[in-house]
């Protein structure tokens, strides 16, 4: 959740650097899916472990119901899940994904979901959106229930939808946009071949390459936060590690889906900032502190405004991603800035299987 004007003081990083944009949207850096009852209780009990490791809440869980839910059984599937939301431990960080709002499942989901425990809830994905309208739809389902404090997602998956990727990030209710690339290629009717659905042929392809850009390029430009697709081969460690560095460093993205537990940690790995920029920025933030934000030296080169904006953003991803920051720093994260609010802690196994 983003920070209101008045949560944090007019002396910090946020206020002082950000300005209007300080309710810019802070989210975890990996979003986690599963939905096969038993994977779904061990990511719940995962996140709770690495939550103690790192000090922070390193990832959402998303429960899945488009995906998850047998044909004929989506009802008891949405219930599950609600009883999932209701139970988990104060401070988790678990969402849902409902089915799309032309489904027949769609109104059952949310109002099953979001009307019995709204205040659990981190956010509601929406598959395949195509429109503002579908927003304005599914916004208005969670305002029947009284649920209009909970954030939308929204799943861009067709040439149509990334057409109107400014627009869909535009609306007020919109947290994030994701991209779906497997429906996005089968949406081209074979004329994006089917390497453009792997790790590698993702980042080639330009049809692929100029979807991604646009989504992320909306995000940046109404302060929502861009989520990059799946890597399907997720037994391939280096494979998901090289896309997820790949995303966040050049193609501005800055939270990835994960669909297997091996899949969190080098996506944290990989949207971390390096040692030495944490090191830098801390050092920078710490001395423009220390002169109220005026103009200061550091290494030979001037620094502003400007830049201190991109160096706190680092120690923001730094926090998120549970690096250890020096205290001059680290007294602006405690307690944990809105949206990435530590979750409970627990013991866990991690599941071995995919969603």
């Amino acid at each position: 959740m983003s920070p209101s004007d008045d949560a944090v003081p007019a002396t910090h990083p946020r206020a002082a650097l950000l300005g209007a944009q300080a309710g810019g949207v802070v989210l975890p850096v990996c979003d986690h899916y599963s939905g096969v009852e038993a994977r779904m209780r061990k990511s719940l009990q995962l996140q709770a472990e690495m939550t103690a490791e790192f000090g922070v809440c390193p990832f959402d869980v998303t429960l899945d119901c488009e995906d998850g839910a047998p044909v004929g059984g989506e009802p008891e599937h949405a219930a599950l899940v609600a009883e999932l939301v209701r139970s988990a431990a104060s401070g988790a960080r678990v969402a849902a994904r409902v089915h799309p709002v032309g489904h027949p499942a769609f109104e059952q989901d949310v109002a099953t979901i979001a009307g019995q425990s709204p205040d659990r809830l981190a956010h509601l994905m929406l598959p395949k959106v195509e429109s503002v309208a579908d927003i304005d739809r599914a916004a208005a389902a969670l305002d029947a229930l009284g649920a209009s404090g909970v954030p939308l997602h929204a799943l861009v998956e067709s040439p149509a939808a990334v057409h109107r990727a400014f627009d869909i990030a535009a609306h007020p209710r919109v947290q994030s946009l994701s991209f779906g690339l497997m429906d996005f290629v089968s949406a081209h009717g074979g004329a994006i071949p089917s390497a453009g659905m792997r790790s590698d042929g993702q980042f080639a392809h330009p049809l692929v390459v100029r979807a991604k850009l646009a989504i992320a390029s909306a995000c940046h430009a109404h302060g929502k936060v861009p989520s990059h697709c799946v890597v399907t081969e997720f037994r391939d460690a280096a494979a998901l590690e090289a896309a997820a560095a790949r995303a966040a460093r050049e193609f501005g993205y800055t939270r990835m889906w994960s669909i297997h537990p091996d899949q969190i940690r080098p996506i944290l790995r990989a949207f971390a900032p390096a040692e030495q920029e944490i090191a830098d920025a801390a050092k920078i933030i710490a001395e423009a502190a220390r002169v109220s934000w005026a103009p200061i030296s550091f290494g030979g080169t001037l620094h502003d405004r400007a830049s201190y904006r991109y160096f706190w953003h680092v120690l923001e991803r730094a926090h998120l991603t549970g690096r250890a920051l020096a205290p001059e720093v680290h007294r602006y994260f405690v307690p944990a800035p809105a949206g990435a609010e530590p979750c409970a802690r627990s013991s866990a196994t991690a599941e071995t299987a995919p969603r």
